[in-house]
């Protein structure tokens, strides 16, 4: 009888190409992946895997049997949650992906809370961009991701996918404490040209809705410096270096020598939890989006009393 771990093993590597990409997306190690690769080459008896340059190939043996992997193992995950379902029981493991302002400010209440009420449900969380949390819930590899987007550029969602609004989370201009528009209440952005900006790296969600957003201001942006944490963002801006956009939820601690000014229009990004529609009947999967919203609930109740403070 084929063993179902290795099946997924061949499978990932037919999805992502590579031993070492398949590891990631299983969170395994790259040698982890191989043994069950070889252990499936002596169970079928077949050639699976042949050597191309420094990496490998899958021969058309392992091709047939990963499309077949493809079937059984959404077989298995339907019978898995029609058998949670039927049970009613917060149980079983869920695969859960955030980003990392989400994962660092939403997740540790939401997970928290879990594990309160549903001792008996394991839950894995890593850390990922968010297009690809989407193509890894298309594919199953994820149960649950924390996603996000800009409202005015909203990021397409596949069919097959459902979602649930948690927070909207208000991007505020952040300056140096001695630009001369430090001390306005409020600032439009096409006010700031001439500005030099700080910026995530290139290829990010944020650095593209960055670059969007300034140039929809009729404004060309400089970037002097890229770095994906938003503390260190802030304290860049500090050193006086240029300007940035943070978001509320990147903001544990904001440092000496800098202003932080809302935006005309308000910059918004919207966070918001995605399954597929066809998991929704698992109740590891409803009562981990009512944790994320009641902790999403938390934390906008703190913003607002911050604000009226």
């Amino acid at each position: 009888m084929l063993d179902l771990n290795r099946l997924k093993a061949l499978h990932a590597v037919h999805v992502y190409g590579s031993v070492g990409a398949a590891a990631e997306a299983l969170m395994v190690t790259p040698s982890a992946v191989s043994q069950q690769l070889a252990k499936l080459e002596r169970e079928t008896g077949a050639t699976l895997i042949e050597r191309n340059g420094r990496g490998v190939r899958l021969t058309d043996a392992a091709g047939l049997l990963a499309d077949h992997a493809e079937r059984i193992l959404a077989l298995v995950e339907t019978a898995e949650a029609d058998f949670e379902a039927l049970r009613g029981a917060v149980v079983g493991k869920l695969h859960v992906s955030a980003f990392p302002t989400a994962a660092r400010g939403l997740m540790p209440q939401a997970l928290s809370a879990l594990r309160e009420r549903h001792p008996d449900l394991q839950i894995n969380l890593s850390e990922r961009e968010p297009e690809r949390q989407i193509r890894e819930v298309a594919r199953g590899e994820l149960d649950l991701a924390i996603v996000q987007d800009w409202l005015n550029r909203p990021m397409a969602i596949p069919d097959g996918l459902s979602r649930a609004m948690l927070i909207d989370d208000i991007a505020d201009v952040i300056l140096p404490a001695g630009h001369p528009l430090a001390d306005r209440r409020e600032v439009s952005l096409a006010e700031l040209s001439g500005d030099k900006w700080i910026s995530s790296s290139p290829g990010t969600v944020c650095h593209d809705w960055l670059i969007f957003t300034l140039r929809s201001a009729q404004l060309e942006p400089e970037i002097t410096c890229m770095a994906d944490e938003y503390p260190t963002q802030l304290a860049l801006v500090a050193a006086g270096l240029g300007s940035a956009i943070v978001p509320r939820l990147g903001r544990d601690c904001v440092p000496e020598g800098v202003r932080v000014i809302p935006t005309l229009p308000r910059q918004t990004r919207r966070i918001y939890a995605l399954w597929r529609t066809d998991a929704a009947r698992r109740p590891a999967i409803r009562a981990a989006v009512d944790a994320l919203e009641q902790a999403s609930r938390h934390l906008e109740d703190g913003w607002i009393s911050s604000v009226r403070s």
